[in-house]
């Protein structure tokens, strides 16, 4: 039997990097449970009442954070707030398939694409890979805003 994930990144700014990854993938951030939100509400701004509600002290509010697929399909994606900085190279990343299925120059202009768009939203842009038929297909290395590694496949 296979079981459902989560993705749980260790952040100082959870609110900040899951809109950064909101963004790179097309998720969304969920509303508080049991309240519903209308069509076209901020669910930040909703979770920011809720906190309020409960009684969540204003500088515990940004502890947590977390994103969803609206399609349900991908997994969602949890932001939790740490102390410490990151300090070494990432053990296991995230790919966000910005190309699926072409090659060559049209991969890698599809890339550069998504690389600019990215970086626009915060990214860093590390280092690009180039096509190596035929074990490679060529890719770009990034970095999110608080500095996780990340590629552009």
């Amino acid at each position: 039997m296979s079981r459902d994930i989560q993705i749980t990144f260790d952040a100082h700014d959870p609110r900040a990097l899951s809109t950064f990854w909101r963004d790179v993938l097309g998720y969304v951030h969920p509303g508080p449970p049991g309240a519903p939100l209308p069509e076209g509400a901020d669910p930040l701004a909703a979770w920011d009442e809720f906190l309020a509600g409960i009684g969540v002290p204003p500088d515990q509010r940004n502890t947590r954070s977390a994103i969803e697929d609206p399609d349900g399909r991908g997994p969602r994606v949890f932001f939790q707030q740490v102390p410490e900085d990151k300090v070494a190279k990432n053990r296991v990343h995230l790919d966000v398939r910005a190309a699926p299925g072409l090659q060559g120059d049209e991969r890698m202009a599809a890339l550069e694409a998504e690389c600019e768009r990215l970086v626009a939203l915060g990214a860093t842009r590390m280092k690009r890979f180039e096509p190596n038929p035929p074990m490679e297909s060529g890719f770009i290395v990034m970095a999110d805003p608080e500095g996780n590694e990340f590629c552009l496949d």
